[in-house]
Order: C-alpha cells, then sequence, then structure tokens
C-alpha cells in the first residue's frame, strides 16, 4: 500500500489536486505494481508565509 504525502503551497484548486492525484495513482499502478485501491495520497497544505527559498519567504516573493 504505498501512502504518499505531497507537500505544497496552499493556492492549489480541488481540480488540481484531482488530476495529480489521478496522475501519481497511475504512475503507481504502473511502476509499483500497486492496486489502484490501494494507493493513498496525502495532501499537506503549507502557507506562503511558513517557507523560505534561498532566504526569501514565499510570501515576500512576487
Amino acid at each position: 500500500m504505498p501512502n504518499i504525502t505531497v507537500e505544497l503551497l496552499s493556492g492549489r484548486t480541488l481540480d488540481q489536486r484531482r488530476e495529480f492525484a489521478e496522475a501519481v495513482t497511475a504512475a503507481a499502478v504502473e511502476i509499483l505494481k500497486a492496486r489502484r485501491a490501494s494507493v493513498r495520497i496525502r495532501f499537506d497544505e503549507i502557507e506562503r508565509q511558513d517557507v523560505a527559498n534561498g532566504g526569501t519567504l514565499e510570501s515576500d516573493r512576487t
């Protein structure tokens, strides 16, 4: 049973999450030979002020 955790910045739409979940599930079935019903994906949403890249908060980027 693959358990896949995805961390992403907030703001993604429900349709984007659906499309991503479908693509990742299909890849897990094909590559890992997992049963489709056994693929579990959890989305962890991160606020832009809670992450920095290169020393700059994402919330400060334009």
